[in-house]
């Protein structure tokens, strides 16, 4: 049955293929950008079904209308889909403070802000589905992607939590971890100006595996959408849905880590519990 899908950052990358494919399926989308006329093509052949809206993450009121205006038009929106965000690369040194407060506005306070401003109007319409596409880089790290690592964490500890709170209402969420995927995420990465004393770090060598293409990239973006489209058709989604081989080998390890390291701290951990004297 086709279904409305309200999607940031449609104009490229996952956005863009997400957009293609729901459209090819007979579904609505509201298609969120911040520049007009990169869906020209697709709005020329959907244009009953693709409304194109104008948004920027990092301007709320921009957030606010564009999410409000979308319901007063289509009625109801079945799935809200927070997908907008960039890279941002550099160690955490080499960082410049502009670098930093974009990262962290378009990536964690914008989709904030987003999944805030669709809250009400899901409750009101009696319920609906918010995907939050994050990454591996919400549960695991690589050097030099320090502020888009606590973008990624940072929003998803927010899903986990408001997911808990707005699960009466019907509303429920899914989130999206694909590993590497062949997207344009890296013409689009923002770099900060290197330091020498990180030459012959970790941070380093992965600025040289970026640079020269020998960072290895499995995943196939038509396939992670498809699997992420499916995923929030089904009756009972996973609140996490990890895509691809990358990411589920590199998310295993760092579980299987963390919980050996938990473990081995059982007798401290228990020591720090207030005692009944």
């Amino acid at each position: 049955m086709p279904k409305t899908w309200f999607i940031t950052g449609a104009s490229s990358g996952l956005g863009f293929e997400m957009t293609q494919q729901l459209l090819a399926q007979g579904h609505k989308v509201i298609a969120t950008l911040r520049r007009p006329g990169t869906l020209a093509q697709l709005e020329q052949e959907y244009r009953k079904r693709l409304d194109i809206v104008q948004l920027d993450l990092v301007k709320p009121e921009s957030i606010t209308a564009a999410v409000e205006g979308a319901f007063q038009r289509h009625g109801q929106i079945d799935v809200i889909v927070s997908n907008a965000g960039y890279g941002l690369f550099g160690a955490a040194e080499e960082l410049a403070n502009d670098q930093i407060d974009r990262q962290i506005a378009t990536n964690l306070t914008g989709s904030i802000h987003l999944i805030r401003a669709a809250l009400p109007l899901l409750r009101r319409q009696g319920g609906g589905r918010i995907v939050q596409v994050s990454s591996e880089g919400g549960q695991i790290a690589y050097p030099g992607f320090s502020l888009y690592h606590a973008t990624k964490w940072g929003i998803e500890g927010f899903v986990e939590a408001v997911a808990q709170e707005v699960a009466p209402f019907g509303i429920d969420f899914i989130i999206a971890e694909p590993g590497p995927t062949g997207t344009n995420f890296g013409a689009n990465l923002v770099q900060a100006v290197p330091l020498d004393a990180y030459a012959e770090t970790p941070a380093g060598a992965v600025r040289r595996a970026i640079s020269d293409g020998s960072f290895e990239i499995k995943g196939d973006a038509a396939r992670t959408v498809s699997a992420i489209i499916s995923a929030a058709e089904s009756e009972r989604p996973p609140l996490r849905l990890t895509l691809g081989s990358t990411a589920y080998s590199s998310i295993s390890q760092a579980l299987s880590a963390r919980l050996s390291a938990l473990e081995a701290q059982r007798d401290v951990a228990v020591s720090a519990d207030r005692q009944e004297l």
